[in-house]
């Protein structure tokens, strides 16, 4: 059962955009920042297919939308194609239209078309990396220069927020996604470019990585850790939208450039990569031989170059 919330709400007078936010994981965050007291745009393009097909329909976002006006909050829909530069202009005009002010972005809008990287072709490629990375950029190109603005006006920092949406498949591997993982890899560099480019202005930038059973990840834990009768979801994606809702609020405002991993009512701090080993040549620059010789033992010890099996590094077990 959920805590009383506090008075005034964690989020009040805050507005805020979700992409993606008509079905699944921007759901559950459009939802949980209205909770919080935000004021929400709520942006999906609402094709029906999860690799992008499918006619756009402003449905999606426009029920989710009413149901954050019927639970007594604030929200509009948007109906565009955040991938696409002036579409993500006018999502953030909408935002400073209606609400005077944008404070928080969370990007999640995506779409997968999985193929192993030798069938691969160059519009699965090109489409995946348009949507969730270009996406992701063009969202917070214009938040950045909304926040930027009014930074200078004031002569001080203003309250602005960042959730990027990455996955674990660009950290473990994932074997028929790799505009996916490519995709996802990107977001991370993006999300810590930012953080640094715009703490100074008050904007912090975050990146999670979520695990949820949703459409676009249906058959990817199919059989995972089924609830039972009565049970919620261990990946239902009520339980990241929480995460979305403390990155974006004032308790966060030190947290910046960090990755999280999360799910099932567990949060993990991702930290750097750090250095695992360190060879330095004997003479002024390495010969093939001397690399041979230092580099092939080296992995020779370390078991299968230290890959495993997706479900072992997600930590899920079939049910």
């Amino acid at each position: 059962m959920s805590q009383p919330l506090p008075s005034p709400l964690p989020l009040e007078g805050l507005a805020a955009i979700v992409t993606g936010a008509g079905r699944g994981l921007g759901r559950a965050e459009a939802l949980e920042l209205a909770r919080l007291g935000a004021s929400v745009v709520v942006n999906d393009f609402g094709k029906t297919g999860r690799d992008g097909s499918g006619e756009a329909s402003a449905t999606p976002a426009e029920e989710v939308a009413a149901e954050i006006r019927a639970a007594g909050g604030q929200a509009v829909a948007h109906l565009g194609d955040v991938a696409d530069h002036e579409q993500a202009r006018g999502l953030v005009q909408l935002a400073i239209d209606t609400y005077g002010k944008l404070d928080i972005l969370v990007n999640n809008a995506g779409i997968l078309r999985d193929r192993m990287i030798f069938s691969m072709s160059e519009g699965e490629w090109d489409s995946v990396i348009h949507v969730h990375l270009k996406g992701h950029f063009n969202t917070t190109h214009f938040a950045s220069v909304h926040w930027r603005e009014r930074s200078k006006a004031a002569g001080e920092p203003v309250y602005g927020r960042i959730v990027n949406t990455s996955s674990e498949a660009f950290l473990a591997g994932s074997a028929g996604q790799p505009n996916y993982a490519a995709a996802k890899g990107g977001i991370v560099g993006l999300t810590t470019s930012s953080a640094l480019a715009l703490g100074k202005y008050g904007v912090t930038a975050n990146v999670i990585c979520p695990r949820a059973r949703t459409r676009m990840t249906e058959d990817v834990f199919a059989g995972f850790q089924e609830p039972g009768a009565g049970e919620l979801d261990a990946l239902a994606p009520e339980h990241v939208a929480p995460l979305v809702g403390y990155l974006a609020s004032p308790a966060a405002g030190g947290v910046n450039g960090q990755l999280l991993v999360v799910h099932g009512g567990m949060v993990a701090v991702v930290e750097r990569p750090k250095v695992a080993a360190k060879f330095d040549t004997a003479k002024g620059v390495f010969t093939y031989e001397e690399l041979d010789g230092v580099l092939s033992p080296y992995y020779a010890g370390r078991p299968a170059n230290e890959t495993f099996a997706a479900s072992e590094v997600l930590g899920l077990k079939r049910g």
